[in-house]
């Protein structure tokens, strides 16, 4: 576990755009492990003066003891650092780098974040990065970003990418777009896990009506070694929050698996067999 993770990570990161203030005022309880506020896609470019005041003054009223993680999705640039600047503070856990460019963008966003911490007397080093993967460049030099200082966990921004390889996107419910995005997502992942990352995080589903079909993909993402994924609204979270929970039946035969395994370990054997045959060993425990 690296200094930015933290003891549970979340399984739900819920989008809420930073230009709408009625929004803003329920988001803390909507029932996510996290969320990201938008100050980017969201809002549109005429806003964003407004957006960032308005996200300003509901920082400063939010508890941060009692609010699921905090993430802010700044735009790229220089624009973002300024946002960064103005936002850090006790109620942040960190910063959604939307479009990040490479490890040089995010050093820019280090040493602002640097100096934030500073002026607010908070542990250095302690609000993290999430960088948003957008673009074929991006996704090439993945390990060099995850890698980078204060990052976290990695997001795929997968619109973007699809339309700029020209990949079919995940269709409604973000179930993967063929072998190509799936060989995507794993990469991403590879690199997070060699980087001693937490997973990525998973894909919106912009079809917050099908849940069935959302239940479907999220486990399909679990299966893949992803065990977050981000929300478009609060309809999804149960369903996300269910998907990456064990079963009953898994709980229950993990429990008695190594309740076997530990009895033959007392009996000097470091090898079992499980009620389906196969072999045992600490590896597989």
């Amino acid at each position: 576990m690296t200094a930015n993770q933290p003891p549970s990570a979340p399984r739900s990161y819920l989008y809420v755009p930073g230009d709408r203030p009625e929004m803003l005022a329920k988001a803390t309880a909507r029932g996510a492990d996290a969320l990201i506020v938008d100050l980017e896609d969201a809002v549109p470019a005429h806003g964003k003066d407004r957006a960032l005041a308005l996200v300003r003054a509901w920082l400063a009223d939010t508890a941060p003891d009692r609010a699921p993680e905090i993430w802010i999705r700044v735009n790229p640039g220089e624009r973002g650092c300024e946002e960064s600047a103005l936002l850090a503070g006790p109620a942040v856990t960190g910063f959604c780098l939307a479009k990040c460019s490479g490890a040089d963008a995010i050093a820019a966003q280090d040493a602002v974040l640097t100096a934030a911490e500073a002026r607010h007397a908070l542990a250095p080093g302690g609000i993290a990065l999430a960088p948003l993967l957008e673009t074929a460049a991006a996704v090439l030099d993945v390990r060099p970003i995850a890698q980078a200082p204060r990052v976290r966990h990695l997001h795929l921004g997968e619109a973007d990418l699809c339309a700029e390889l020209g990949i079919a996107p995940a269709d409604a419910s973000g179930a993967p777009g063929g072998t190509a995005l799936t060989a995507i997502r794993t990469g991403v992942l590879l690199a997070s896990a060699a980087a001693g990352l937490l997973p990525p995080v998973g894909p919106v589903s912009t079809d917050y009506t099908d849940l069935d079909a959302l239940a479907r993909s999220t486990r399909a993402l679990r299966d893949l070694g992803y065990r977050a994924r981000a929300c478009v609204h609060p309809r999804q979270l149960p369903t996300v929050h269910a998907a990456f929970a064990p079963g009953p039946e898994e709980v229950a035969a993990a429990r008695a698996l190594l309740d076997r395994f530990d009895e033959a370990v007392r009996d000097g054997s470091g090898v079992i067999t499980d009620p389906d045959g196969r072999m045992v060993d600490e590896a597989v425990v």
